[in-house]
Order: C-alpha cells, then structure tokens, then sequence
C-alpha cells in the first residue's frame, strides 16, 4: 500500500460554463437546453483542487465516456 492512496483530491471536467438568472432556470424543464461558452471544438479543463491542470477532450464509445488528456498546464502557462 502506497502512502498516496489515503489522499483525497477533487477533481472536475468542464464542459464549458454559461450564466442564466434564477427565474429561468425555475422555468426549465426536463429536456430544456442550457447554451454553454464554448464550441464543440474548444477543449474541455481539467481542475484539480480548483487549479486547471490539463486540457482535454471527450471521447464517446457506445455506453462510456472518458477525457483524452491534450495538454497538460504548466506553472508558467496561467
């Protein structure tokens, strides 16, 4: 056993990000559509513990989804 496998880390994958006002998202609906900022192309951010750490894209196989890492973010490159 590692001394690693103890630590907790919390880590996100955006899509993208958009800002709507409370009263439409009290609308919404099952099914409603929420416009995000980016582009199919643009890549997705990887976060960890609220620091970007790499930039990816999503891969789609049948039933599965996973993050095809594509760059990873150096200290220099914020």
């Amino acid at each position: 056993m590692s001394v690693l496998d103890d630590i907790s880390i919390e880590m996100s994958i955006v899509l993208g990000s958009c800002q709507l006002p409370i009263r439409q998202i009290l609308k919404m609906s099952r099914g409603a559509m929420i416009p995000l900022d980016c582009g199919h192309e643009d890549p997705t951010l990887v976060y960890v513990n609220n620091k970007l750490v790499a930039r990816g894209k999503v891969l789609v196989s049948e039933d599965q989804m996973s993050l095809e890492v594509t760059d990873v973010v150096r200290k220099g490159d914020l």
